[in-house]
């Protein structure tokens, strides 16, 4: 059962998505002239943007070293490398979440987002 902090922190993340949608991120939105990106580039930076901002309104309290730094590696590699951001905490996983949510409103499948952990 989600705890009372949670259940206040969920309007907080839907807004967030929902301003998301309207900004520059979401694929509906005008669409500067074509640039010389193609689409997997094209694909990270709207990923990075997002990921930006959702650190800017959420924080990262909670998110982890090993979280953060896989997460910065696949943001690096042009986000070609491996999909090997492991959610383990509350926090952790809600950042997850939100982001494949972003990623699905920029345009990208569900599966771009690096999250996944061993087996």
């Amino acid at each position: 059962m989600p705890s009372s902090a949670d259940r206040r922190s969920l309007p907080l993340a839907f807004a967030f998505l929902a301003a998301l949608s309207a900004s520059d991120l979401s694929p509906v939105a005008a669409q500067p002239a074509p640039s010389k990106r193609n689409w997997a580039d094209e694909k990270c930076v709207r990923y990075g943007r997002g990921w930006s901002e959702a650190l800017k309104r959420f924080g990262q309290a909670g998110l982890g070293p090993q979280f953060l730094a896989r997460h910065d590696a696949f943001l690096a590699s042009g986000c070609s490398g491996a999909h090997d951001v492991c959610a383990r905490s509350a926090e952790e996983l809600k950042m997850a979440n939100i982001m494949v949510i972003v990623a699905m409103n920029a345009g990208m499948a569900s599966t771009f987002p690096p999250f996944a952990c061993p087996k």
